[in-house]
């Protein structure tokens, strides 16, 4: 047995000492696309009898720490439009790239395939409002990374950091693409726009690597371009009651 076929065998017996009337469950995440580390975490999503609570946590089981999606049959189809609304889509890939580690009553299958019907929708699209800030915001953060001197380096990283997470922000909802935080904003970034996305990419690392924001800047311009260009004076938000 491989290192990803021991710890599918380590979340099912999760599964089954914890979640006794599981009806399916499917491990995600690293462990499932073969790129795990010796700390990654389990990422399991588990069906539950509708008689339960659909829920997260986080427990260790075996010394390793899993992160579980729990939720009800019933609350399968509101709890994928909320996962879809926020562009991210995390539960959502669990059931489409996964592994199933249970499925004794075909439950999992179904879910898979309602999953993968939301995912072939593509995310929520942004509003026209939303898009509009998101563009204001990134103007703004752009603007204060060329202004900011390279000798002020936590302003400098701190600036580039949120300047590459609004820049996804756009250029995913640009291609009608999901997004991601953390390690997987490089991710789908890239799987969205493979050349902007490693512009930006590349110009994160410059401002880490050399204190320069100058190719980051140059990728920023590119994306902004796709909406228009910079926003500034023009901008202006209402407040809704």
């Amino acid at each position: 047995m491989d290192d990803q076929g021991a710890l599918a065998a380590q979340a099912l017996r999760l599964v089954t000492a914890h979640f006794p009337d599981a009806l399916g469950a499917v491990l995600g995440g690293s462990i499932a696309q073969g790129r795990a580390t010796s700390s990654s975490d389990l990422d399991v999503a588990v069906l539950l009898p509708d008689s339960d609570i659909s829920r997260r946590e986080v427990i260790r089981h075996e010394g390793r720490l899993a992160e579980l999606f729990l939720n009800t049959l019933a609350d399968v189809p509101e709890f994928f439009a909320w996962d879809r609304a926020r562009r991210r889509g995390t539960v959502l890939f669990i059931y489409d790239q996964g592994m199933p580690l249970m499925d004794p009553y075909g439950h999992v299958s179904r879910t898979c395939g309602q999953a993968r019907a939301v995912l072939a929708g593509g995310p929520a699209p942004l509003t026209p409002a939303e898009r509009e800030q998101s563009r204001y915001s990134l103007t703004c953060y752009l603007d204060d990374l060329v202004d900011t001197p390279p000798a002020d380096r936590y302003e400098q990283l701190s600036l580039a950091d949120f300047t590459l997470r609004e820049a996804t922000h756009l250029l995913t909802d640009y291609h009608g693409a999901w997004t991601g935080i953390g390690k997987w904003l490089p991710r789908r970034l890239l799987t969205a726009d493979p050349l902007r996305g490693k512009a930006l990419l590349d110009g994160h690392r410059a401002v880490a690597d050399k204190a320069d924001p100058a190719s980051l800047a140059a990728a920023v311009e590119d994306v902004l371009d796709l909406f228009g260009g910079p926003l500034r004076e023009g901008y202006a938000h209402t407040w809704h009651a």
